[in-house]
């Protein structure tokens, strides 16, 4: 059988025992804070094991993607090494709601396995809880299995708990002995790869309180689970899972990729390592999550690293892993749609990835290398705190993978020194402020401190009157029972405002912040004027009132950083959530997950979401102090990094925008104005951040965006003066060359009659710098008549000059001169008796109307 066949024929059979067949949970269980990754396939039922949920059917059975990738459950070190163990699988469960009990549960478990699948009887071996006699005889009873195949184990192995407190109850485990000493008890629970659990059937049926006892539950659960992967091993006769059907297709395109065989252990190793890692990248992204310094993020940086750092050992140098995710995809598409559906999400991802982590990874190993062959010189075994902290500090190179690699050289580290390093440099960083330190001394200086509560009354009023009896001051430092100021958290700066006394006088808040549970109001410092060094006292009631213009720019910024948050996963996708935030009066920055630069025109769609949302006037319902419980109904979002109370805030725009917040935001979108993004950047691996303005903050924007352009435009102006002064002198350079011409032409005269003719060719860019040739052709004659003649834009032009004594005594016009000569080349033109021009069309003729100038010139005198 095909494992297509075999998911297929579990869920039938159940669907023949009237189950309902359900969708397989997310594997990033975003509702459920508690955990990394969905485990199991109970999580999605476990408000119904709680009490705290319910479902329209009793019988239930599914094939849920699961991930475990550290605890008693797996040891990722193991995964590829062995045969057996996997990040990723599927598990294959059924469930009774307070329906069937352990009598169907053993039968049909019983009834699969030996009569649908035909598993050999005399190799399958049922496991009971010590106390159990009820599943003991049942075993004995509802079942053919050999009696002496029934062995009790204690709460280790055969009692299942939710937790330390809560649903709980015995199991009864189905193992198969593939040895050929089949019969024997001592393989059972043994760690044996050859005899290994295939089937666990827990049921449910008490409840533990804090004290540890055990109480009976009134309906009594069935909470089953099978390996899908083992399962496909033992029914393909395969001796690992990685040699079925599941792992093949991904296998044989390593292998061809690489070139290498998947042959001996050396290379089935790294290319299990590879096929596994692929398969939990692949499903944890597509369910939303992404590559991370923290949380699950880390742990899916974490893996593809190792599944990059095995791709060397195969000569896979450059990002593959991305390559292979097709493969998976063809292969489960039809289970798991989720897959096509995102996966040039997936790859663009785990690209991405690929492609950082190379560069980290050349430039630590070359430098592990050198630290280790140091080492080995030294005869020593172990790799200092120092060199790991090296590594890691300056390279971004993992700890873990120093391990792994220090390991195959049968080296070790000093992870204790390097914690120790971690420490030290994380006191460093670590700047106390002023409300750190004084959290002290308000502890034990101040013993009303601890009895005082503040209430904050901030969303209704920004303005109330108080009495000094309802306050406590140390110094700068105030608290109030009540107070309309909120207390910086959650990213939202503190407000600012005034304490106004009685005759007036107004002494500035400067900042307000939680401590120790309470909100301290800091306060600039006023002196007393009677008594010199001493800060002015409280002694009559007086007002606090908060900033209002300065609350509302903050309200503005932040109300649209909840829009922004959602424009983004709208346009970029749902693995995209908030990794940090600024939102002050100023502006908003917005840090989140994300693979990639944000490009223009994503920018653009995300700005015109939010601006449509905000032209749309959505009204604000801000549920404060909610349960838990109410707030995931809502649909609020969620994120394991996040710790949550029993009871929260939830802010809601429409079913656009629901999130956890207890800041103070806008009654409706419209107040918030506009949103203008000014900026987006990468501030480290796998992290974006937008930085936007909004309301007051556009407005700030386009005026100084106006006085730039205005600035630039006065800039601008005075370059474009100095450019043309610049080329005026270009200019009159240049021509000062041009002018040597005229030395020239002044050189070689003509004598006709005792009259002098001077006579060529110049290059002149137009008719006024022919007739500047003209002027200096005049005014270096001491006597006589001056003809040039030069091409300008593909025409001729001419220019004529004579001497006042020649006009005078001759009667000579360069006029008429000019004018006749320009006839030569089919032009005309005239001018004034001293200097005249003229232009014409044939060029061609130039050098024959040179030769006639003195004939013309002639016939004047």
């Amino acid at each position: 059988m095909t494992s297509n066949e075999i998911r297929q024929q579990f869920l039938d059979f159940f669907k023949n025992k009237d189950h309902k067949i359900v969708q397989s949970f997310p594997v990033v269980p975003f509702d459920d804070p508690t955990l990394l990754f969905t485990n199991a396939g109970m999580n999605q039922f476990k408000d119904v094991f709680l009490g705290t949920g319910t479902r329209k059917y009793k019988r239930a059975a599914d094939t849920q993607k699961c991930i475990r990738v550290s605890g008693k459950h797996n040891d990722l070190e193991e995964v590829g090494h062995d045969t057996y163990h996997h990040t990723f699988f599927e598990m294959l469960g059924n469930w009774s709601f307070g329906d069937y009990y352990k009598a169907e549960a053993i039968e049909w478990a019983w009834e699969l396995l030996t009569k649908v699948w035909k598993l050999p009887k005399e190799r399958l071996w049922a496991t009971v809880y010590r106390t159990d006699d009820e599943a003991y005889n049942l075993w004995k009873t509802k079942t053919d299995i050999n009696p002496n195949h029934i062995l009790h184990f204690d709460e280790k192995d055969n009692f299942w708990e939710m937790g330390d407190t809560g649903p709980c109850g015995p199991c009864s485990e189905i193992h198969i002995n593939l040895t050929d000493d089949f019969d024997n008890p001592k393989y059972v629970n043994a760690g044996v790869p050859e005899c290994i659990e295939i089937w666990n059937l827990v049921f449910i049926q008490y409840n533990r309180d804090a004290e540890g006892t055990l109480h009976e539950l009134p309906a009594k659960h069935v909470d089953t689970g099978m390996g899908f992967e083992r399962i496909c091993a033992v029914l393909q006769k395969k001796s690992s899972n990685y040699d079925t059907d599941v792992f093949a297709p991904i296998i044989e395109a390593i292998s061809a990729m690489s070139g290498v065989k998947y042959d001996t252990e050396e290379n089935k190793i790294p290319m299990r390592v590879i096929a596994d890692h692929l398969r939990m990248l692949s499903f944890s992204i597509a369910d939303g999550a992404m590559p991370g310094n923290d949380g699950r993020g880390y742990v899916i940086r974490r893996i593809l690293r190792r599944a990059a750092r095995y791709g060397r050992k195969l000569n896979l140098d450059k990002p593959f892993i991305y390559q292979l995710v097709k493969v998976l995809v063809e292969f489960m598409e039809d289970v798991f749609p989720e897959l096509k559906h995102k996966q040039d999400h997936i790859e663009k991802v785990i690209k991405a990835e690929e492609e950082s982590f190379n560069i980290t990874l050349d430039r630590g190993i070359e430098l592990f290398e050198k630290i280790a062959a140091k080492v080995e010189a030294e005869q020593k075994k172990i790799i200092t705190g120092e060199d790991v902290f090296l590594l890691y500090d300056t390279y971004g190179f993992p700890v873990d993978l120093t391990n792994v690699l220090a390991r195959e050289r049968n080296l070790s580290i000093d992870e204790v020194r390097f914690n120790e390093l971690m420490d030290e440099q994380k006191n460093r960083s670590r700047t106390r402020s002023k409300f750190e330190v004084l959290q002290t001394v308000l502890d034990y200086a101040v013993p009303d401190f601890e009895k005082f509560e503040t209430k904050f009354i901030g969303y209704e009023k920004t303005i109330m009157r108080h009495k000094v009896n309802k306050s406590l001051r140390f110094g700068t430092l105030i608290l109030f029972d009540e107070t309309p100021f909120y207390a910086e958290s959650g990213g939202q700066l503190g407000d600012t405002g005034y304490i106004i006394l009685e005759d007036n006088l107004k002494i500035k808040i400067i900042n307000t912040r939680w401590l120790n549970g309470r909100i301290v109001h800091e306060i600039e410092e006023v002196y007393d004027e009677l008594y010199p060094g001493t800060l002015i006292p409280f002694t009559t009631p007086f007002i606090v009132e908060v900033d209002e213009m300065r609350r509302w720019d903050i309200m503005r910024n932040h109300s649209a950083t909840h829009l922004l948050h959602a424009a983004l996963r709208k346009v970029l996708g749902n693995h995209v959530h908030q990794a940090g935030s600024y939102v002050g009066p100023d502006r908003l920055r917005f840090d989140f997950s994300h693979y990639a630069r944000v490009s223009d025109e994503e920018i653009q769609q995300i700005e015109t979401i939010v601006n449509d949302k905000i032209r749309e006037a959505i009204n604000l319902n801000h549920y404060r102090s909610i349960p838990l419980e109410e707030a995931k109904k809502m649909g609020a979002l969620m994120f394991f990094e996040d710790k949550y109370g029993e009871r929260v805030n939830v802010v809601k725009f429409e079913d656009f925008s629901t999130e956890f917040c207890g800041g103070t935001h806008v009654k409706n979108t419209a107040q918030i104005g506009l949103l203008k993004i000014v900026n987006e950047s990468s501030i480290a691996s796998g992290i974006r951040r937008i930085e936007a303005v909004t309301g007051r903050g556009v407005e700030q924007l386009i005026k100084a965006q106006q006085d730039e352009l205005k600035n630039a435009e006065q800039k601008y102006n005075e370059l474009l003066d100095e450019k043309k002064k610049v080329e005026k002198q270009l200019y009159e350079i240049h021509f000062q060359v041009k002018l040597d011409a005229v030395s020239d032409i002044l050189s070689e005269p003509m004598d006709e009659y005792g009259v002098k003719i001077y006579k060529g060719r110049v290059e002149a860019s137009n008719m006024d710098e022919l007739k500047a040739f003209g002027d200096e052709l005049r005014s270096k004659m001491k006597e006589g008549v001056g003809v040039l003649f030069s091409v300008i834009e593909d025409k001729v032009g001419i220019v004529c000059v004579v001497t006042d004594k020649l006009i005078k005594e001759k009667k000579m016009s360069a006029g008429k001169i000019v004018g006749e000569i320009a006839k030569l080349v089919n032009g005309g033109g005239g001018g004034k008796p001293h200097l005249a021009t003229a232009g014409g069309k044939d060029v061609s003729k130039i050098e024959e109307a040179l030769r006639q100038v003195e004939d013309i010139v002639i016939k004047y005198l």
